[in-house]
């Protein structure tokens, strides 16, 4: 995706370098890479009408603080959410803190602003008896067969490996666990995991596979639409939608709830967190942990019963 800056050439050329550096050292995904870059091209934009011209290198180092804060201000007035603005500020300081590295600009202004404080929110999971409602349902919402398998093997891989929407999209042919019991899965930052893949869900995929009416070469997608192409999530996203009406399901039942869902039903389960964070694909065990308040309750009844501690 081309993003356009408003800067002065030299700026550019850092903004370049350090696209790649992010692209090539750090291998961030394709999706993260243009979220960075929008969100520092809404900054110049800001610092290009607050000085009335297109800022250079110079600019960037003599910026106060004050500056910064009035970005955060008109963000605010925006009505722009509080983590989008945490996440910009977040491409600032990594913008910023790469051309100190390199030489380029030195400002310490930007380390004296704060980030504005985001509300820690929990996953939202689904029910056990709503998560399989939806997978099961998924497929009779097309009057097409082999689209309707095609919606229930994507939404098994949500269900029953955990997978993010993009991870199942962007899996090939040859990839496809139809006699395996486990999947290689690249998920952000391009770092693969091995995930176990239920008979259910291999059986799935397999009967799409079977019922697809397009030649799927082994390097081409596993899951397509109906002209052949790479399924796009929105495609998913409206099926869900579609189920969310007619089940009475939630707002909060998304595809991406189906993955939460997993998890939180592992954990409920029985399973260990350092377990579940490595079927998730996490890099912090931290962002495991936040299921651990999803099912409080079942944590605390199993100290209740279990720890020696629980009754003095």
């Amino acid at each position: 995706m081309g993003l356009a800056f408003t800067a002065e050439p030299a700026v550019i050329a850092v903004i370049d370098d350090w696209r790649a550096w992010l692209a090539h050292e750090r291998r961030i995904s394709g999706h993260t890479l243009d979220g960075y870059g929008r969100d520092l091209r809404k900054f110049l934009q800001f610092i290009t009408g607050h000085l009335g011209y297109p800022p250079g290198l110079q600019d960037l180092e003599a910026l106060k603080p004050r500056d910064f804060r009035g970005y955060l201000a008109s963000r605010h007035a925006e009505g722009l959410a509080r983590s989008s603005t945490a996440r910009a500020m977040s491409t600032l300081r990594n913008f910023f803190r790469f051309m100190e590295q390199r030489g380029v600009v030195e400002n310490a202004a930007i380390g004296a602003i704060k980030t504005p404080k985001v509300s820690h929110s929990v996953p939202k999971a689904l029910t056990m008896e709503d998560a399989l409602t939806t997978v099961i349902t998924v497929g009779d919402l097309s009057d097409e067969p082999w689209i309707g398998k095609r919606d229930t093997a994507v939404m098994l891989l949500l269900y029953g490996c955990g997978l993010r929407i993009g991870e199942a999209l962007g899996l090939d042919r040859g990839q496809a666990p139809e006699d395996e019991d486990s999947i290689v899965v690249t998920g952000k930052g391009d770092k693969q995991r091995l995930v176990p893949v239920l008979p259910v869900v291999s059986s799935a995929i397999r009967d799409y596979v079977e019922a697809c009416p397009f030649d799927l070469a082994p390097d081409g997608p596993l899951f397509v639409g109906k002209r052949g192409k790479r399924l796009q999530a929105r495609v998913i996203q409206r099926q869900m939608g579609i189920l969310r009406a007619r089940l009475g399901l939630p707002e909060t039942a998304t595809p991406h709830a189906l993955r939460h869902s997993f998890a939180t039903h592992l954990l409920a389960g029985g399973g260990d967190l350092r377990t579940i964070q490595e079927l998730l694909g996490h890099a912090s065990l931290s962002t495991t942990q936040r299921y651990t308040e999803v099912d409080a309750g079942r944590l605390k009844a199993v100290y209740d019963n279990a720890h020696p501690r629980a009754r003095r």
